[in-house]
């Protein structure tokens, strides 16, 4: 998605590599192993300094989780980056057979709602006085926010096509 909207893309598997970034998408997958490789490859700290600096970071579903400064329901040792004062429910919607498409109401983006892919998703159980929520779904469970140069979904855009989302978080390099 980054790269079809002009986005040179760089990934990051190496402390030495985050030297050349000027953001970074924190991708979905699952949340515990991306943390474990994170301290495994001695990526954490230096995530950890560069979101606290300003970096600007978009995280989805997986990454929503790892930016969150407060988790539930995480397993026995699992760390987050923080960045981002929400809590946020891994796994709020239950089994991958669970996932789900819906349109969401987006202000910022106007019309049309964006399509948002759902799975094994995680939901913002509360958002913090320093950030803001975004979107949520019609029973009110909040499903993306932002702070500062940070912005996260519990949804996959780039699984429904639909490029706002990243075009949003592009204006922010």
């Amino acid at each position: 998605m980054l790269e079809a909207l002009g986005a040179q893309v760089v990934r990051v598997r190496r402390p030495e590599e985050l030297e050349s970034i000027d953001g970074l998408v924190l991708p979905g997958g699952e949340s515990s192993t991306i943390d474990k490789l994170a301290r495994a490859f001695g990526l954490r700290d230096p995530l950890v300094e560069l979101i606290r600096s300003g970096l600007p970071v978009y995280g989805t579903c997986a990454g929503m989780i790892l930016l969150a400064d407060r988790l539930v329901d995480a397993i026995t040792g699992q760390q987050t980056l923080g960045g981002l004062d929400v809590t946020v429910r891994r796994n709020a919607f239950g089994r991958q057979s669970e996932s789900f498409e819906t349109d969401l109401e987006f202000g910022e983006l106007g019309d049309p709602p964006v399509r948002a892919a759902f799975i094994r998703a995680p939901v913002i159980e509360e958002v913090g006085p320093a950030a803001r929520a975004l979107s949520a779904l019609p029973d009110g469970r909040v499903v993306a926010a932002e702070q500062g140069t940070i912005f996260a979904t519990s949804f996959h855009p780039e699984q429904t096509r639909d490029p706002r989302l990243h075009e949003r978080f592009l204006a922010k390099l």
